[in-house]
């Protein structure tokens, strides 16, 4: 088995660069994980194309024993440069991109799952593992949204975008255009000039895509304008709203048996 001593290897140099720019995943085709049981969970439904751990890291989880052929000893200072916390976790993965691509989420899901301009890490990764929980079948994403394959966004998805198909759209509104032409009902979750949600519909046999908009400015009147019905969750006076990851988690919820 190889082993990395050197915190400025290549190899290693180039797994920092994945863990930090996006440009670079993209073009590669590549991310970058940190983590035994977020790297075990991704390596489901991703290909694993290198392991690097320390052997500590192994000792203590040997299920990685099955990924043996791919993996790379690394000492421990290697690890903190490989890490993009406080305390490496000394297990880090570099996965080739699963490829989902819109156009067939477009074409072929009935629950999906719509972000626009979601910009928080947290919050797009909550509403990714929220989505495969309730049983969705993608998520679109506008552009100004966290990158579903960052080292953050990975974290609080806890790997769900490698199962998950979830894809970029230059143009939401006129993707949700797209939706409703099949038949799929488009529901923007909005706090003004909207319904409650028990006032939706409850069948939706052509499907459904529920419309997340950003923390801050909420859906832009584009997007809301595109969908079917706005909708609201009830709530009391005690708060003005919801973040994106929790407001989103509850119309997911809502939604898990259409």
């Amino acid at each position: 088995m190889e082993t990395i001593t050197s915190r400025e290897n290549a190899k290693i140099k180039y797994a920092c660069r994945l863990r930090e720019e996006e440009k670079l995943r993209t073009a590669d085709g590549l991310f970058f994980a940190e983590g035994p049981k977020l790297c075990l969970e991704l390596a489901r439904g991703c290909i694993l194309q290198t392991l690097y751990a320390t052997e500590k890291a192994l000792a203590h989880t040997p299920e990685l024993e099955a990924f043996a052929g791919k993996t790379v000893l690394v000492t421990e200072p290697v690890a903190q440069k490989l890490s993009g916390t406080k305390t490496s976790q000394d297990v880090f993965g570099v996965f080739e991109h699963p490829g989902w691509q819109a156009a067939d989420i477009l074409a072929k899901g009935r629950r999906i799952l719509a972000l626009e301009a979601v910009q928080d890490p947290g919050n797009v990764g909550t509403l990714l593992r929220s989505a495969a929980a309730f049983g969705f079948d993608g998520v679109l994403l506008s552009k100004g949204c966290a990158a579903p394959f960052a080292p953050k966004t990975l974290r609080a998805s806890m790997g769900a975008a490698g199962r998950l198909p979830v894809a970029p759209v230059q143009d939401l509104p006129q993707a949700l255009q797209q939706l409703r032409a099949r038949g799929v009902v488009c529901l923007a979750a909005a706090l003004y000039h909207s319904r409650p949600l028990d006032e939706a519909p409850q069948s939706y046999p052509d499907g459904l895509c529920a419309v997340i908009g950003s923390e801050g400015q909420g859906l832009t009147d584009a997007a809301v304008q595109a969908c079917d019905m706005a909708v609201r969750i009830p709530m009391t006076d005690l708060v003005e709203s919801l973040n994106a990851g929790v407001a989103g988690s509850v119309l997911l919820w809502h939604f898990r048996g259409v």
